[in-house]
């Protein structure tokens, strides 16, 4: 693969870096960070009454792990070039899972300013893109990776029982912002941080929009703490990113005692030193959102 920019990217840019591979006749990208190499397809043992979308099992240096058909997930033509097929071994959400895509070209390093959030008027709350790319007269299209794997393995992603586990909760008064592109997990976080307490929660669509928000209230001339008490961020937002977000509030003069959890599928003991380097309070694997709640409950109650 050539890559545009050989340096590691710097934390809290608005920059990353994605994988450029093809399914059928459409290109798509994956986060460089959630891709641990790019190997040929190896013989997989099928599993009897598995998930439409997962091809079988595979060892790999000792581990065992499931190999996803991205063509079925997605509802595409299967390989024309079955011999040119590539499976990308991935890790998110503490999980390793590997993709079987048609072919791998290249890795971009772009701005996510640069990447435009689908239009409603063809995708919803069941769309499996997060955001569309233009790139030299072709369009990449992001894709959720964390919905992909949810649809096959419902109990991978947030579950209000988490929070009901942690026994009986007194309603708080406390207004939190909550930063996540998928429409899917704001309704989720919505109904689960309702659970756990906490009913006055702003919701926004990406890192730009509340930044927006608190530069407002800076403009008024009233202290953000009196409005707001925490900031709960994902990382991959078109726009601006949960890293970049971070790095504003905490240098800016009057957002810079606000907490600011990040709640991302990126988390991972290798990349945590990222979200520590633009002053997060702290980090949280999607989908522990029992373990989100008690760090919000510790920071602001």
């Amino acid at each position: 693969m050539n890559k545009d920019k050989g340096i590691l990217l710097e934390t809290g840019t608005n920059e990353l870096e994605i994988v450029e591979f093809g399914v059928g006749k459409n290109k798509f990208g994956i986060n460089v960070i959630k891709v641990k190499e790019i190997i040929n397809p190896v013989p997989i043992t099928t599993i009897p009454h598995a998930h439409p979308n997962v091809e079988g099992i595979m060892e790999l240096r000792g581990e065992v792990l499931p190999v996803v058909n991205l063509a079925n997930a997605l509802g595409l033509p299967p390989s024309e070039e079955p011999e040119k097929d590539k499976f990308i071994v991935s890790e998110f959400n503490k999980t390793k899972i590997i993709f079987h895509v048609h072919n791998v070209s290249q890795i971009h390093r772009i701005s996510w300013e640069d990447i435009e959030k689908p239009s409603e008027m063809y995708q919803g709350a069941e769309s499996q893109i997060i955001g569309v790319i233009k790139l030299n007269g072709e369009m990449i299209l992001l894709l959720d990776f964390e919905r992909i794997v949810v649809d096959i393995n419902p109990d991978s992603g947030i579950n209000v029982q988490q929070v009901k586990r942690l026994g009986a909760r007194e309603r708080s008064n406390k207004q939190l912002i909550v930063v996540e592109d998928s429409p899917l997990l704001r309704k989720l976080l919505e109904d689960t941080l309702s659970e756990a307490g906490y009913d006055k929660v702003q919701f926004f669509e990406n890192g730009r929009e509340a930044y927006d928000y608190l530069e407002g209230i800076n403009d008024s001339g009233k202290s953000v703490e009196d409005i707001v008490q925490l900031v709960i961020t994902d990382i991959e937002m078109p726009q601006m990113d949960g890293h970049h977000l971070t790095r504003k509030i905490k240098e800016d003069a009057n957002l810079g005692q606000l907490p600011v959890i990040i709640f991302s599928s990126l988390i991972t003991e290798d990349l945590r030193h990222k979200g520590k380097r633009v002053g997060a309070n702290a980090q949280v694997s999607k989908p522990e959102i029992a373990e989100l709640i008690l760090l919000v409950d510790e920071h602001i109650l």
